[in-house]
């Protein structure tokens, strides 16, 4: 989408939410101050230089202090201060005063996705990197939006008050929006308040902009605008699948496998990789490791809680109990680990939602 900058040379973009617009223009009121600012001191240094040049005035002249040039290059810098700092003030005071929301969203911050709780709604998702592993690993090539997608966006009414609340999971990670003008730190144990109104249909894309791990650029923001009656439908459809509470039917091994491979390559290969060696010492091999070919309850137990004081994040309340069993199944039937394992019943099986403890 085009966010038109307003002139002839790249610039920052113009955006679109109220907020974006000010910042924009408060972008442009201080641009053509300092551009002022260049040319006139440019103007008047040229002009000494010419002016008493050494073939003019071969001996050097004596100077005396002038009050008037003196107050005016204090006074002027305080003038575009003010000039600069007054639209600005009233801008802060006006953006971070909370009033008449309408949709409250609360933005997570995990390593390395999103995920998006919507207050009012009862219900939430994570968002994560849907960019193809080939791409990452250079054996395809890139799109237009490499490191940009997501398999789920989110979804947002125009000409709706927004109130985004950030926080983070885990370490320090950064909701940035530009087109929202919109860049808050997501802190553990903090809670960050933004607000947004988009003017018009579209998809906007982000970043995280906090450099928050090794997988840092992996975890984009892509948020997609639709009008309001499009935003009931939607919502409307998300809380009816909420409300399916049928349990979910068995799976063959097949079927398990196809499903663990799908998650595991959207969770877990930027750190184990696809062959499942890893990146040791930081992310271990899964191809033969403990983990592995070990005892199945130890292989649940770190995905679902994590390992403390390292990169392994808990997937207990990120996955459901379905895909979690599907990974497993897969990375201990994978890489010849089948051939491996030797304990209990789980060696060469499969692992079921039942085996599962949340």
């Amino acid at each position: 989408m085009d966010y038109h900058s307003h002139l002839f040379f790249a610039n920052m973009p113009y955006g679109v939410t109220p907020a974006s617009h000010a910042i924009y223009h408060l972008h442009m009121l201080s641009f053509f101050i300092c551009l002022g600012i260049v040319l006139t001191v440019s103007i008047i240094f040229s002009f000494f230089l010419i002016r008493y040049r050494k073939s003019f005035h071969p001996r050097a002249m004596t100077v005396h202090s002038n009050l008037l040039i003196e107050i005016a290059w204090i006074a002027v810098p305080v003038i575009l201060l003010v000039i600069m700092g007054a639209p600005a003030t009233l801008f802060l005071l006006h953006y971070n005063r909370p009033s008449n929301n309408e949709l409250n969203i609360e933005v997570t911050g995990y390593q390395w996705k999103w995920k998006y709780e919507y207050l009012d709604y009862h219900f939430g998702f994570f968002s994560n990197l849907s960019t193809p592993l080939a791409q990452i690993l250079g054996n395809a090539p890139k799109d237009r939006w490499y490191l940009l997608e997501t398999d789920q966006p989110l979804i947002v009414p125009v000409h709706t008050k927004l109130r985004f609340l950030v926080t983070s999971n885990d370490v320090v990670h950064s909701w940035w929006v530009p087109v929202f003008g919109i860049k808050r730190d997501a802190i553990p144990g903090f809670i960050y308040e933004s607000t947004a109104i988009v003017d018009q249909p579209g998809i906007y894309r982000g970043q995280c902009a906090e450099l928050c791990g090794v997988h840092h650029g992996f975890m984009p923001i892509v948020i997609e605008a639709k009008t309001q009656a499009d935003f009931a439908a939607w919502v409307a459809q998300k809380q009816s699948e909420n409300l399916i509470t049928a349990a979910p039917a068995k799976k063959d091994f097949k079927a398990l496998m196809s499903e663990g491979e799908s998650v595991y390559q959207s969770q877990c290969a930027v750190c184990h990789q696809l062959n499942g060696q890893g990146m040791p010492p930081t992310f271990p091999a899964l191809q033969g490791g403990k983990m592995a070919i070990g005892p199945v309850e130890r292989h649940i137990d770190i995905v679902v809680h994590g390992k403390p004081f390292t990169a392994m994040p808990a997937f207990g309340n990120q996955l459901s109990a379905e895909q979690i069993a599907a990974v497993i199944t897969y990375e201990r039937n994978s890489w010849g680990n089948n051939n491996q394992i030797k304990y209990g019943p789980q060696a060469g099986g499969t692992v079921t939602p039942d085996d599962i403890e949340h």
